[in-house]
C-alpha cells in the first residue's frame, strides 16, 4: 500500500508544482472530523464537474476538440458520482443538499465576459478546480481508512488528466500566451485555499479560529 501511495504521489508531482500552495494541514484535520460531509460534498463536486463539462459542450458546439475531451470528462465524472454514492450507501451516509463552497464562485467571478476570454478563463478555472481536487485526494489518502484511501488514489489518474485537458484547451483556444491569466487565477485560488471558511467543504479554506 505504501508503494502504491508513493507511486500515486509521484504521478501528481506536476500538479503539485502547478498549484500555488499545498492544502493546509488544518483543512485535512477538519476533513477528518467531518467524514460524512466530506463524502456528501465529494458527490456534489463530481455531479457539478459533469454539469460544467456538459454546459461547455452546449455553449461551444463548434469546438470539436472541446467536445471530444469534455464528453469523456463528463462521463467519468458521472461514473465517479455513482461510485461515491455507492460508498455512502454502504456506510449509511445519506446524500442530501449542502450549501456550496465559496471556492468555485470565487474563481468564476473573475472570468471575462467577452470571447474568447470567457472560454479561456472558464477552462483555466476548470483546470485549477481539477488540479486542486486531485491534490486533495492525494493529501487525504494517507489519513482515511483503507477502502477510502484506495479509492482516492484510484481517482488521481483521471483527475490529473482532466486538469491537463482543461489547460490544453485553454492554451489552444487562447491564440496567445495564457501565462498571465493562469498566474492571476492561481493567486485568487491561493487566497481561497488559505483563508478561513465558516463551513467545511471539499474545496473550503481553513477553519476559522
Amino acid at each position: 500500500m505504501r508503494a502504491d501511495l508513493e507511486d500515486a504521489m509521484h504521478d501528481i508531482s506536476h500538479i503539485q508544482q502547478f498549484l500555488p500552495c499545498p492544502t493546509p494541514q488544518s483543512w485535512i484535520d477538519w476533513a477528518l472530523r467531518h467524514p460524512d460531509i466530506l463524502l456528501i460534498d465529494h458527490a456534489h463536486c463530481e455531479k457539478k464537474a459533469a454539469s460544467t463539462a456538459l454546459n461547455l459542450m452546449f455553449r461551444y458546439v463548434d469546438r470539436p476538440d472541446l467536445l471530444d475531451a469534455l464528453s469523456q470528462l463528463a462521463r467519468e465524472e458521472l461514473l465517479h458520482f455513482e461510485q461515491v454514492i455507492q460508498i455512502m450507501r454502504e456506510r449509511g451516509v445519506t446524500y442530501d443538499h449542502l450549501s456550496p463552497a465559496r471556492y468555485a464562485q470565487g474563481l468564476r467571478k473573475h472570468v471575462r465576459t467577452t470571447e474568447p476570454g470567457r472560454l479561456v478563463d472558464t477552462l483555466i478555472v476548470g483546470a485549477l478546480i481539477e488540479a486542486r481536487s486531485c491534490e486533495r485526494f492525494a493529501a487525504l489518502a494517507p489519513h482515511v481508512d483503507e477502502e477510502l484511501g484506495r479509492y482516492y488514489r484510484y481517482l488521481l489518474k483521471s483527475e490529473s488528466r482532466h486538469y491537463e485537458d482543461y489547460l490544453r484547451l485553454a492554451e489552444q483556444y487562447a491564440g496567445e500566451s495564457i501565462e498571465e491569466r493562469v498566474a492571476f487565477f492561481k493567486s485568487a485560488e491561493q487566497d481561497l485555499i488559505e483563508t478561513p471558511d465558516e463551513e467545511f467543504r471539499f474545496h473550503s479554506g481553513v477553519p476559522r479560529q
